[in-house]
């Protein structure tokens, strides 16, 4: 199993420097992670450190509260993209879907998806601040509006990825092209695994270094 290849590498923390974005970008090279996940500020320099290199740029959206207009996140999304990244992660306006704004939050997602045309749309519904059938409904509004993928959680609320969400939005989504995404706490190899064996295909952590390295470890490579 070549678990870089399922891993956001991500760098989204208030105080990153463009020094922690060139370390990402390279220990990306030297790991062979799918993408770079980093805020909209730093896509065109994330762009230029993986030049020569097939390594995705993903960037986000409406993050990481998710009640950011609807016309801010078609700009912030219309930007990161023409700034050069392949991917976008928006978080859904979580406070509206409480709200029952149902037709809100799917016209969100549906005029995201139209701005970045074929760019690769995760859209995070925050899974732990919401109840089971919470998340099978924002999963259907993800498929009706054109999204890619399903993320778990942006990591900054109280609460990441379980095992048991995942199984919710594996069976929500059955019969639909729609991917998943864990993350938030996933921070070692087992727990990595063990999303990939539920389905998940993509990983978002900024503990990819750490989870490699335990591998390789474990292999006896150091």
């Amino acid at each position: 199993m070549n678990i870089a290849k399922y891993i956001d590498h991500t760098c989204l923390k208030v105080d990153a420097t463009l020094k922690d974005i060139e370390k990402l970008c390279n220990e990306a090279i030297e790991k062979g992670f799918y993408s770079v996940c980093v805020n909209p500020a730093y896509v065109s320099h994330a762009l230029g450190f993986l030049s020569g290199t097939d390594i995705k740029v993903c960037s986000v959206v409406g993050f990481p509260l998710g009640s950011s207009t609807v016309q801010t996140k078609v700009y912030e999304a219309v930007n990161a993209i023409d700034d050069g990244a392949d991917e976008i992660d928006m978080v859904m306006n979580i406070g509206y879907f409480k709200s029952g704004f149902f037709h809100l939050v799917k016209n969100e997602i549906e005029r995201v998806r139209s701005v970045i045309r074929d760019s690769v749309l995760k859209v995070i519904i925050e899974s732990s601040i919401l109840t089971d059938d919470e998340i099978e409904k924002a999963v259907k509004i993800c498929i009706e509006s054109g999204a890619d993928y399903v993320k778990t959680s942006t990591g900054f609320s109280n609460g990441g990825a379980t095992e048991k969400t995942v199984e919710i939005i594996k069976k929500a989504s059955q019969g639909s092209k729609i991917k998943i995404k864990a993350s938030g706490g996933i921070k070692d190899r087992k727990t990595a695994e063990r999303y990939i064996e539920l389905g998940v295909e993509r990983i978002g952590t900024s503990s990819g270094i750490a989870i490699l390295e335990s591998i390789e470890i474990e292999n006896g490579s150091y």
